[in-house]
């Protein structure tokens, strides 16, 4: 691992690269984590694979938050009550406590899950982008608990409670195109599996799912479901709600047209088979979430739908990841750690390296 420091030439991707090392000496000592065994690709995408299910499902739990008025039932941060940092008789309803502070508790289950996938690249001593995406997946956990805690300390302020939001969708979709990226082999020759127009499109789309993500948290902030019953709609975002509804409507549109003109190009050109599946399953998500969002605009949001319009969020963010990803592909290898015999052979020595330096 410090061998590949010296080659690094960008000042910021060197100082990571010396981090890694760090942790990389360290693993190979600690007796807690020492492993004989380097993990595969096959397990190295399990482990990303679970970490992009926590990322989408901490989304739902934090509808839940929302929509049973539990944003406050801790009302500060880091701790839940001041003086205490665990629910507290009496200071709110136990219900509002418990799901709160169980929505905050599954980030420490979030970063396990991160940590697990970042050991493991490491250890398995994968190429630098996989090094760095995993880091930041870390490092973005950290930073949306403290945006939520800014957010409860703000009394669930409309903008903040947006701004929590989007950053775990980006998390997801990341997350998306890490799994994608970690099949790869290493040593592999970057191969464009549809044409240039085509790669236009996965573009389109991807800004397009922004569009309505972005769109949407206006919808929420202008809508009935503040996350806590004190808020008061003057304090909520001051726009009609049928404006609002109507742009995240259109953009939705928009998402789902660029989408469908993606798939009939795959279709046309006989492109890959899962790309074509990948596409497929998108635009199943985008119909699941237009029938849950008309749902909502024609019965008034009912409290059920929320949960559902958010994992359906989440799922959406998640599919369109991993068709991004995708696009092109590293392939040619054909080793079990790091797509090279070469570099599987190198492992091993640095990894007996490790443990006796």
């Amino acid at each position: 691992m410090q061998s590949r420091v010296q080659k690094e030439k960008n000042p910021l991707s060197r100082a990571l690269m010396w981090l890694y090392a760090g942790v990389h000496k360290l693993d190979a000592k600690n007796p807690l984590t020492r492993s004989e065994r380097i993990p595969s690709i096959a397990t190295q995408r399990v482990f990303a694979i679970i970490l992009l299910v926590c990322q989408t499902g901490i989304t739902f739990t934090g509808s839940l938050v929302r929509v049973t008025g539990s944003g406050l039932g801790c009302d500060t941060w880091p701790q839940c009550h001041p003086g205490s940092f665990v629910p507290k008789a009496g200071a709110a309803p136990w219900i509002h406590q418990a799901i709160e502070f169980g929505n905050r508790l599954l980030t420490f289950v979030l970063i396990a899950a991160a940590l697990v996938v970042f050991v493991a690249l490491i250890r398995a001593g994968r190429r630098t982008l996989l090094l760095h995406m995993a880091f930041l997946q870390g490092i973005g956990i950290i930073v949306q608990a403290v945006i939520g805690g800014i957010t409860v300390r703000l009394d669930l302020a409309w903008w903040m409670v947006a701004a929590h939001f989007l950053p775990s969708m980006i998390l997801v979709f990341f997350a998306a195109v890490l799994v994608v990226r970690i099949g790869e082999p290493d040593d592999g020759q970057r191969v464009e599996l549809m044409p240039r127009a085509l790669i236009y499109l996965t573009h389109g789309s991807a800004f397009a799912l922004a569009v309505v993500l972005t769109t949407g948290t206006l919808v929420t902030s202008a809508g009935p479901h503040a996350g806590d019953e004190a808020i008061l709609p003057e304090h909520r975002l001051q726009i009609e709600l049928l404006t609002i509804a109507n742009l995240h409507a259109h953009s939705m549109y928009l998402y789902l047209g660029l989408t469908i003109g993606l798939l009939a190009g795959l279709f046309a050109l006989n492109v890959d088979r899962k790309l074509k599946a990948t596409a497929g399953w998108l635009i199943v998500a985008i119909v699941f979430q237009a029938v849950i969002g008309i749902i909502q605009f024609r019965l008034g949001v009912p409290t059920w739908t929320v949960p559902v319009h958010v994992i359906g969020s989440g799922v959406t963010a998640l599919v369109t990841g991993l068709l991004w990803g995708q696009r092109q592909r590293l392939m040619g290898g054909n080793a079990s750690h790091t797509g090279s015999v070469e570099a599987d052979a190198q492992l091993v020595n640095n990894v007996d390296y490790a443990r006796n330096s």
